[in-house]
């Protein structure tokens, strides 16, 4: 009997652990906000006719700012927040903070985008995903869905692109608004439920 209820307990111990709704960054509300903001802006500025307009215009670093403010700012806040938990992940956070600035790199030196941007990519890729599902499967509540977008945000980021580059060519407006249409949404999500967890 004795043996059973100091399973029990542990149990309850284990699944109150797991169920993590809020973890404090630490970060001052604004700064989230901002990340949050920059996250927006990053869905509006992967519109292709507004991506290639960047490009052509050369402000392909306003687009690297947007893009890796707004997520580093967030996963510090997530790596900060998760150290007390039973999982922090930490190693997995700081390699995902890594690449993220080396991404930032390869957008302000396009002459090392060609030989660099790829394995970068690819690299976020075999992060985001493990990360992703570790989340997933140790814990529950809003830090469960910020594993479950962060998984959905860069397959949709990485494959739909590629599809739809394959289907419509180089060139794309309004005809390819419904390929454009999740790798926008998914952002916009992956973002809400990040900021969520963090105010």
């Amino acid at each position: 009997m004795e043996k059973e209820q100091k399973h029990i307990e542990k149990a309850i111990s284990i699944e109150s652990q797991s169920l993590v709704n809020h973890v404090n960054s630490g970060l001052p509300r604004w700064l989230i906000e901002a990340a949050f903001v920059c996250y927006l802006l990053q869905a509006i500025v992967n519109w292709a006719p507004l991506l290639h307009w960047m490009n052509d215009a050369h402000l392909s670093w306003v687009r690297g700012i947007v893009q890796t403010f707004g997520a580093v700012v967030m996963y510090v806040g997530l790596l900060r927040g998760m150290k007390p938990l039973y999982r922090p992940f930490t190693v997995w956070w700081w390699i995902v903070i890594a690449l993220n600035l080396a991404g930032f790199v390869t957008e302000l030196i396009p002459t090392i985008m060609f030989s660099v941007g790829l394995p970068v990519a690819v690299s976020l890729m075999l992060v985001y995903l493990p990360l992703g599902s570790a989340i997933i499967f140790n814990y529950r509540g809003r830090l469960r869905q910020v594993g479950l977008w962060m998984v959905l945000y860069i397959l949709i980021s990485s494959i739909i692109p590629v599809v739809s580059f394959l289907l419509a060519g180089p060139e794309s407006g309004l005809a390819n608004l419904p390929m454009e249409i999740p790798t926008i949404a998914v952002i916009v999500i992956y973002a809400w439920v990040q900021r969520r967890v963090l105010i």
